[in-house]
C-alpha cells in the first residue's frame, strides 16, 4: 500500500507547473489580446494555479495531445492565468505597472474582468473575444472523463468557440 501511495504522489508532483506566480495576470491578459489581435485569433484564459492537480492535468493533457494542441495553436492564444483563493485574501502589494494592488484588490480585478469566473472551479477556461470581453466561459467539470479529461470534449469545446465559428 505505502508503495502505492509512493507511485501516486511522484506521478502527481511530476507534472510541469505551467502557471508564473509572478507576473500580473491582468497584464498578461493585455499582452496575450495585443498578440491574438496581430494574428487574427481569440484569446483562452485557463485560470487557475500551480496548487490545483486538475489545472495541471489539463495542461500536461493538451500538451500530450496533438490534434488538440494544433486546434489551440491554429486558434487562439492560450495563457496560463494565475490565481490562487487563499493568497487572494493576502494584502501584500504587488507590483502593477505604475500603481501597486494588494493580491487581494488584485484577484478581485481579475474575477471582475473575466465576469467571475472562479464561480465553476479550477481550471476554468475563459475566451476572450478581439475586443477583450468574455465570450465564452467553460467549466472545466464538463471535460473531464474519470481522473483526466476526454478529447472529444475538449475538442468540441475548443472548435465550438473558433474565431471562424464565433465570426460567422
Amino acid at each position: 500500500m505505502t508503495a502505492l501511495f509512493a507511485v501516486a504522489t511522484n506521478a502527481q508532483t511530476a507534472l510541469k507547473k505551467v502557471y508564473d506566480e509572478d507576473i500580473n495576470p491582468l497584464e498578461q491578459i493585455d499582452q496575450a489580446l495585443v498578440k491574438a489581435r496581430a494574428e487574427g485569433k481569440f484569446v483562452v484564459c485557463q485560470v487557475g494555479g500551480n496548487w490545483c492537480p486538475w489545472c495541471l492535468r489539463f495542461a500536461d493533457f493538451i500538451a500530450n495531445d496533438s490534434t488538440i494542441s494544433k486546434v489551440i495553436a491554429d486558434n487562439y492564444e492560450y495563457i496560463h492565468v494565475n490565481y490562487n483563493p487563499r493568497k487572494a485574501g493576502d494584502d501584500a502589494a504587488q507590483p502593477l505597472g505604475s500603481a501597486a494592488l494588494s493580491r487581494k484588490e488584485q484577484a478581485a480585478a481579475l474575477m471582475k474582468r473575466l465576469d467571475n469566473c472562479g464561480r465553476f472551479g479550477f481550471p476554468v477556461f475563459v475566451v476572450l473575444g478581439e475586443d477583450g470581453k468574455v465570450i465564452h466561459i467553460q467549466d472545466s467539470s464538463f471535460l473531464e472523463e474519470g481522473k483526466g479529461y476526454n478529447q472529444a470534449k475538449v475538442l468540441r469545446f475548443f472548435k465550438n468557440w473558433t474565431p471562424k465559428v464565433v465570426n460567422k
